[in-house]
């Protein structure tokens, strides 16, 4: 039986944690056969002309978003068209949709950039007439594009980009749990996690990182240097003009996760394993981790970080992702709040930082619109899941791209 627990304790981390784009589409549902496929260095891309068009001519450039390994543009053509028809609509009305993919969505945002401009610059010699072009992304993918937008404009070649969007895209930050990074790598044997959590691209864009080697988290190297090469190219494109959705909402409400209450807590594998909602304070105890293959037990704290978990924003199944793997393989779970906070409001649309309790929790309806880095945005009306396209968040896009 020992043996067999251990099997189950090393065979946890094999998942990462994901939103509706990467999810598989529902049975019954199959992607349109794209009209054209482009080989891209660090990726590919699939395009879909828009109705009665032969070629390209309004073409609207969308990234896709972060997780382990290469994208599935088929996935993601699903994720963006089956809850609300975005796609579908956006075609409707004569637009192009060119999706771009990455051979490895966890590799450092910079790099995926250059995918993202090897696609506006094939684009920009494919388009039949003189249409300014639509770049964007969902969630990492928005960022990709913002960089490499910024760039293309910091070395005077002119990418023709009339508006940029973002939809729910961390420019401020994205948000895991401390404890559940630690997590990754308390799991004895490599796995899926915690090649997830340590990847160049989760080290960009995490807020917080927990780093392995030490201990401790913070803000991580390799987010400190991309944000510098971003301040570099001057942080934002200047020619298009800039939009941002957000999942989460814009009056300072969060979802109820109490700081400080256990959100999951595991027995029969990692039994005694306890994780608890991000308080405030300068020694708080954020995860209780336990293990009996090799014994160990460790106990992750914070210092002086506001209560994320139940911060506003769009939200992650993280700790429900987590507690199927652990019932998988046997455990007897105890979950009380599966979904907290991913990518805070705030970040979405570059208003506040997410340093402060008080810049997190702002009810931004009160604070002036030109507060944000960005020229037009929106935020959902309800809490809704990171990235979900939704008929309120969907609408809104498609007004501001049909002109």
């Amino acid at each position: 039986m020992s043996e067999q627990t251990e099997q189950a304790e090393h065979g946890v981390g094999e998942f990462t944690l994901t939103g509706p784009l990467t999810t598989a589409p529902p049975a019954g549902y199959t992607a349109p056969e794209p009209d054209e496929k482009w080989p891209l260095r660090g990726g590919f891309a699939h395009v879909y002309y828009g109705e009665h068009n032969q070629g390209i001519v309004r073409p609207v450039i969308m990234a896709d978003g972060f997780n382990l390994g290469k994208s599935d543009l088929a996935w993601l053509y699903a994720g963006l068209d089956r809850d609300y028809p975005f796609l579908t609509e956006l075609r409707r009305r004569g637009r192009d949709i060119i999706l771009v993919g990455f051979d490895e969505r966890s590799a450092s945002v910079l790099d995926n950039a250059r995918t993202v401009t090897d696609a506006v610059t094939r684009t920009c010699a494919e388009q039949l007439g003189d249409a300014p072009l639509t770049a964007g992304g969902f969630s990492m993918g928005g960022l990709v594009t913002r960089y490499a937008l910024a760039k293309m404009e910091y070395e005077r070649v002119d990418h023709r980009v009339g508006v940029y969007f973002s939809y729910d895209t961390p420019h401020r930050g994205a948000y895991i749990p401390i404890g559940l990074q630690a997590f990754a790598h308390f799991i004895p044997v490599p796995n899926d996690f915690a090649r997830q959590m340590n990847s160049p691209a989760a080290r960009q864009m995490l807020w917080r990182h927990y780093d392995a080697m030490t201990g401790q988290n913070g803000i991580a190297p390799e987010r400190r240097e991309f944000l510098d090469n971003l301040a570099r190219v001057g942080e934002w494109p200047r020619v298009p003009r800039l939009l941002a959705l957000a999942n989460g909402r814009g009056d300072g409400t969060g979802i109820a996760v109490p700081p400080g209450e256990t959100v999951l807590k595991s027995e029969r594998v990692y039994p005694g394993t306890t994780f608890y909602a991000q308080a405030q304070g300068r020694e708080v105890t954020v995860a209780e981790l336990k293990r009996r293959f090799p014994a160990s037990e460790k106990t992750i704290t914070t210092g002086d970080l506001p209560e994320m978990d139940g911060a506003p924003g769009g939200t992650l199944r993280s700790y429900g992702i987590l507690a199927d793997a652990l019932k998988k393989a046997g455990a007897q779970v105890d979950l009380r709040h599966e979904e907290i906070c991913f990518v805070p409001t705030v970040s979405a649309v570059a208003l506040r930082d997410l340093d402060r309790q008080k810049d997190l929790y702002a009810n931004l309806e009160d604070l002036p619109p030109d507060e944000s880095e960005v020229d037009d945005f929106i935020w959902s009306s309800t809490t809704t899941p990171h990235t979900a396209v939704t008929e309120e968040l969907g609408t809104w896009l498609l007004d501001r791209l049909s002109d």
